[in-house]
């Protein structure tokens, strides 16, 4: 599998995935930047498959509308994230996207399938707490799990917004990506990327007993 990191405004990260044999592509958290995603994908040859959101936050989906329309391929979300999308007009204003729209959801993302692209594929981990419908995606083969905003590098997603709940996000984080290998790279929704068992060994606001802080963006 290839992967193209894109870092789109915001500082959000977003990936392009391609399939070596096949050139079949996903692109995850498109929240911005559309042109360079589209240009990423028409200069290498890429055939677009799916587009795949972390969450349904302004900056991680505002440029799902516009690929969209110069692909034709559908948007998969957690079905919980409907509700955070109603909100998608504050968070256009607020970054300044000239589509107040919401993207329109295509699919809502199963838990219980394995989704594909080529000869690469993907599970979803469901990780709530940084918003309802949190989730991650894990691609055990090439030991890589995209995390969206419920991770950072030495830090977790705020929590102080609204949907957003603290301690289930630690529950979250402990359960269902503490528990996996510790050699597993982890690429973050902002900022850098990390390995599970650095933030296992190393992350204040996770591995504190009783930790109450609230979430920091990195």
């Amino acid at each position: 599998m290839n992967l193209q990191h894109i870092e789109i405004q915001f500082r959000t990260n977003c990936f392009v995935l391609n399939c070596e044999e096949t050139l079949e592509a996903i692109v995850i958290d498109p929240g911005a930047g559309a042109a360079a995603i589209l240009e990423y994908i028409d200069s290498n040859g890429l055939q677009l498959m799916y587009i795949v959101a972390t969450h349904g936050h302004a900056d991680h989906v505002g440029a799902v509308s516009e690929i969209k329309r110069a692909k034709g391929v559908p948007f998969y979300l957690h079905e919980k994230e409907g509700k955070v999308l109603e909100s998608f007009p504050d968070g256009a204003r607020k970054f300044n996207f000239a589509d107040k729209n919401p993207p329109e959801v295509d699919a809502w993302l199963d838990v219980q399938q394995t989704y594909r692209f080529g000869n690469c594929s993907f599970k979803v981990l469901e990780t709530p707490g940084h918003s309802p419908g949190g989730v991650c995606f894990l691609f055990e083969e090439d030991e890589y799990v995209f995390v969206g905003d419920t991770l950072f590098r030495g830090g977790i997603a705020p929590t102080d917004i609204p949907g957003s709940d603290h301690e289930l996000l630690l529950k979250s984080i402990r359960s269902q990506l503490y528990t996996l290998d510790e050699n597993l790279v982890v690429f973050t929704g902002h900022g850098a990327v990390t390995t599970i068992g650095l933030e296992k060994m190393s992350n204040p606001f996770v591995n504190e007993p009783g930790a109450g802080l609230p979430g920091i963006l990195k």
